[in-house]
């Protein structure tokens, strides 16, 4: 197994209940970021310029950390930070390891994919 946690389809849909607004924030976060021209994955301002001769992070970047050590302390797995995408670990009944896909804006947790399917394979958790 790739992963150590895994969720049943219960536990991640009342979880995502839970993290809704937090996951909204996160976007937020990286869209204002964004805006100041702060590269979150490097850590620097594009073209190496901006406010931040004093050698911290945007008080956004140190809000949007917290925010991802919290989901990868639950086992949840962030795939496009911009767009609010999670994937939560699970197993199927047939053993096979797979991921359940949540977007931002969905009411609840209604596809799933292969671990090496992503985002464009998702299939309905009718078929799980």
């Amino acid at each position: 197994m790739l992963h150590q946690k895994h969720f049943s389809l219960n536990e991640a849909r009342e979880i995502i209940f839970i993290l809704k607004d937090k996951l909204a924030r996160l976007v937020s976060l990286k869209s204002n970021l964004d805006e100041k021209g702060y590269d979150i994955y490097r850590h620097v301002y594009f073209g190496g310029i901006g406010p931040n001769g004093t050698g911290k992070f945007p008080a956004e970047m140190e809000e949007l950390v917290m925010i991802v050590k919290d989901f990868a302390e639950r086992g949840i797995l962030i795939k496009d930070i911009s767009r609010g995408l999670i994937d939560f670990p699970h197993i199927r009944d047939n053993g096979e390891e797979v991921y359940l896909c949540y977007l931002l804006g969905e009411n609840s947790i209604n596809y799933w994919h292969t671990i090496d399917g992503g985002f464009s394979g998702r299939i309905s958790t009718d078929n799980l």
